[in-house]
């Protein structure tokens, strides 16, 4: 009969760091703009220590999978590392733009909102 191998020490807080969940609007702010059927929001991080988080939970696949049902055609993303901030176009999120839709927030004034509503894991 063999002896089970040895239990590894619990991490110490040394080697294991803490995240929280939290909306994106404690640690970011955020500005649409729109030209034509083209809609723009620029993301940016209060602290230089939470981009890092918005680089790599804020992506175009992300927002697809979050707002797939109202945010048509391709996403953009243009990162702003000296701003700490990313950049989303998406050119056809108008739904053809402000003489075209009848969508209720033709401006695409809400898409700040409905990002700075998003859920992103930072280290405490």
């Amino acid at each position: 009969m063999s002896a089970a191998p040895p239990t590894p020490d619990p991490p110490t807080s040394g080697d294991v760091r803490a995240t929280r969940r939290v909306p994106l609007r404690q640690i970011a702010h955020a500005r649409a703009g729109d030209k034509g059927n083209i809609s723009s929001v620029a993301v940016f991080a209060y602290e230089p220590r939470h981009y890092p988080a918005l680089k790599a939970q804020l992506t175009p696949e992300r927002l697809k999978a979050e707002f797939g049902g109202v945010l048509r055609g391709a996403i953009v993303r243009y990162e702003l590392d000296g701003l700490h901030g990313l950049n989303f176009v998406m050119p056809e999120g108008l739904e053809g733009g402000v003489n075209s839709s009848l969508n209720l927030d033709s401006h695409g004034k809400s898409w700040s909102f409905l990002l700075l509503g998003l859920e992103l894991d930072v280290e405490d």
